[in-house]
């Protein structure tokens, strides 16, 4: 049996040093070097265990230990990678990570390139159990106290907000960093004219929009400033939101607004409180009026798919209603809604027309159209079949069929490219341009509308309340309406009518529709079969013509 010594393995460690801030990096003699040296001391001390130290630094100075996106600290995981090195040796546990989460990710990474790691401060290692479990129990006291300066932070932070400090940052546009005050921001002339100006505006034209434009019209910018890499952020147009954003940013009445919570601030108001009250008011109109249009129908067959092609931006489809009895459907310019009129040609597109004039087209493009493969969706268009699909159906087959499509209001000219093809077609929609109806303009409208037609309106906001929650059933429907029960009950009863069918009494003639009555409506809907439904309206309109 031989008496040679067994060989030492030869084991590189690598000491890795960190330090969370940069104040006394450039002294001859720093925290990173002292970190270094002892270190080093500690691998010369293993020399008779084949330690070495490794010739490369892995120094982070200036990084905290919350995280593991540090570059010395990628760079040795990048050479334990490579197999360079054995060992990695640090002067404190938390100089490796002060997250338990990333620091036990850590020991599995060195665990998986059988790579040791030491503290030498702490006198343990992980080749054995007991010094697993002191890692664990020491990381989660310094876990904890990270945890514990977050909360303290967090803490002060608030206390100071409530106390209507300001703590830092850019100062709102109007005011002006001033380190000398003790509120730290004061108002700066310019600027805070321009802001009373926004919200004089509003009280004068009632629309946020319209303030937009007026501002980009008089040649008004939004802040700016320029970064320290020299990037020039801010100075763009006024739009909807940034008008909307300064209307309700207390910070001008000289107010902070901390977790829902309003605190006066120690900083001069820029808008008195007078008119503060009057702008919200009528903000809390239009959010109400706004509330009542918001509906899962607000979407059109060619939302997501038509653009403006002066401007590249989507077309959005939108409605107005008045009193939930008639809607008024159009598409505009998503531009212009957000910076103004003048921002593009499109004014309002009547939304029909528009969907009307691009399933004509599509018909004859995919008819006319040979190596176009013509599948199910296709087929659907092309068919009378199409008449009786549900809008989501029919929508989706849209967006199947077109790949892309652009609306030119200065040529009436609508843009298409089919799904499968390249080829660019045009054709002109002959579209008139219509007006947004105006309030005064809806209610002369709604009084010429057919009894059916807002009778089926209501029937389908009906269903939709109940659908919903927002009323339990035809009874609690009754007392809120004031509408008797049997009545409520003959209305929705309009809603087994063939899709085909609600479509005409839609967008019928209003002159031929007005002498349709209720109750012959209501015995074609008693008809289960929608193919016999279509021969008794058939029947009904000669009758009547």
């Amino acid at each position: 049996m031989s008496t040679e010594p067994a060989k030492k393995k030869h084991l590189v460690c690598a000491i890795y040093t960190r330090k969370s801030t940069t104040e006394g990096l450039d002294q001859d003699f720093s925290s990173l070097d002292n970190q270094r040296e002892a270190a080093e001391n500690y691998i010369k001390s293993q020399q008779h265990e084949g330690w070495t130290a490794s010739n490369e630094l892995y120094d982070d100075g200036g990084f905290t230990g919350a995280n593991i996106e540090r570059p010395a600290l990628q760079k040795l995981l990048n050479d334990i990678k490579a197999g360079k090195i054995n060992c990695v040796v640090v002067y404190k546990v938390d100089r490796l990570s002060r997250s338990l989460l990333d620091f036990s990710q850590l020991l599995e990474f060195f665990d998986k390139h059988n790579v040791a790691f030491v503290s030498i401060t702490q006198h343990f290692n992980t080749n054995t159990s007991m010094g697993r479990l002191t890692l664990n129990i020491l990381l989660s006291f310094a876990q904890f106290e990270r945890e514990i300066i977050s909360e303290r932070t967090r803490d002060k932070l608030g206390a100071a907000r409530k106390r209507g400090q300001w703590l830092g940052g850019r100062p709102p546009f109007g005011y002006a960093y001033n380190p000398n005050e003790k509120c730290k921001i004061v108002i700066d002339p310019d600027t805070a004219e321009i802001v009373r100006k926004v919200f004089n505006l509003y009280l004068e034209k009632n629309s946020a929009l319209e303030v937009a434009q007026a501002m980009n019209d008089g040649g008004y910018r939004t802040s700016s400033w320029t970064t320290k890499a020299g990037k020039l952020i801010g100075d763009k147009k006024y739009s909807l939101t940034r008008v909307i954003y300064m209307l309700k940013n207390q910070a001008y009445i000289g107010k902070v607004d901390y977790k829902g919570q309003i605190y006066p601030g120690l900083w001069p108001a820029i808008i008195d409180e007078k008119t503060w009250k009057k702008v919200h008011e009528r903000l809390e109109e239009h959010r109400k009026e706004r509330k009542a249009l918001r509906n899962a129908e607000c979407t059109g067959l060619l939302s997501k798919v038509i653009k403006c092609k002066a401007c590249g931006t989507a077309m959005v489809h939108a409605y107005v209603l008045k009193k939930g009895h008639h809607k008024y459907r159009y598409y505009y310019c998503s531009n212009a809604l957000k910076r103004g009129k003048t921002e593009c040609a499109i004014r309002y597109v009547n939304a029909q027309a528009l969907e009307d004039s691009v399933e004509r087209f599509l018909r004859g493009a995919i008819a006319n159209t040979k190596n176009l493969p013509i599948g199910a969706e296709a087929e659907a268009i092309l068919s009378p079949v199409w008449e009786t699909l549900f809008f989501e159906e029919k929508r989706r087959i849209i967006r199947t069929l077109i790949a892309n499509a652009d609306f030119d209001a200065q040529t009436n000219t609508i843009g298409m490219v089919l799904a499968g093809s390249t080829e660019r077609l045009e054709f002109n929609s002959a579209i008139k341009k219509i007006h947004a109806p105006t309030r005064d303009g809806q209610a002369r409208q709604l009084a010429k509308e057919p009894s059916v037609r807002k009778t089926l309106l209501l029937a389908h906001q009906l269903e939709q309340h109940l659908a919903l929650g927002k009323i339990k059933d035809l009874s609690q429907a009754s007392a809120w309406m004031g509408i008797s029960h049997s009545r409520l009950s003959h209305i929705i009863g309009l809603l087994n009518l063939s899709p085909a069918i609600q479509a005409e009494i839609m967008s019928e003639d209003s002159t031929s529709l007005s002498n349709i009555p209720e109750h012959k409506l209501r015995n074609i809907s008693a008809e289960a079969d929608w193919n016999e439904q279509a021969i008794l309206w058939q029947k009904l309109k000669q009758t009547i013509a």
